[in-house]
């Protein structure tokens, strides 16, 4: 019990001191699934590797939240894991977004990290409790730097096995461009901007504040 007390002084510390050298660059939209098609054609002849289909990912997401003392703002990590192939876990830490007028892009800190199996488990040891969860399915293509993910974001229906679960949350899908670079990279934002133009007017990319619409990044 005291290295689980140990690894969340020491997660807690590194947060709060911003240990973190990278920064996730951000633009949001949605696209309705009639139109998806479309957008797809598009992203093929701007991204890299036009010849190839894209990547495709089936992933199931967990939020887990933990509550700190002397702040009312939680903790919050991601846990991802590819559903139907053997792949590591993957688990983020997101940062609160700056949304910056003079910035192209919304902004916040990020650290990622791979991880066995058993990272669940460890972080309900350390009081971690599970806010929420979903399936995301898509496809993801690249343009140098900048990821570009086209996801369906899909529900987990009690009594049916993750793969199975088949209730999509909405009649579109989310498109997301970001990159991740070290801090100081200014110039990230502008290249994003410039390629979000691109897009439309099959997709609207922006920056999203989630403290004004009230809910979770």
């Amino acid at each position: 019990m005291a290295s689980v007390s140990s690894a969340r002084e020491s997660l807690s510390h590194a947060l709060n001191n911003r240990f973190l050298p990278n920064l996730e660059y951000l633009l949001q939209g949605s696209i309705l699934d009639s139109a998806v098609e479309h957008l797809m054609h598009r992203l093929k002849g701007l991204c890299d590797n036009v010849d190839t289909s894209p990547e495709t990912f089936h992933d199931l997401e967990v939020c887990m939240s933990l509550r700190q003392p002397n702040s009312n703002q939680p903790l919050l990590l991601r846990v991802r894991r590819a559903l139907g192939r053997d792949a590591p876990f993957q688990m983020r830490y997101l940062g609160n977004p700056e949304v910056d007028q003079r910035r192209p892009t919304l902004v916040r800190s990020c650290m990622d990290c791979a991880c066995t199996n058993g990272i669940l488990e460890f972080l309900t040891e350390m009081g971690f409790r599970l806010e929420f969860e979903y399936i995301a399915k898509g496809y993801m293509f690249r343009k140098g730097r900048m990821k570009i993910t086209v996801s369906k974001l899909i529900k987990i229906v009690p009594g049916k096995q993750q793969d199975m679960a088949n209730e999509p949350i909405s009649q579109s899908y989310i498109v997301e461009l970001s990159v991740v670079a070290p801090t100081g990279q200014e110039n990230v934002g502008e290249e994003m901007r410039v390629f979000a133009e691109q897009l439309k007017p099959l997709v609207q990319l922006e920056k999203i504040d989630y403290k004004r619409l009230g809910g979770m990044p």
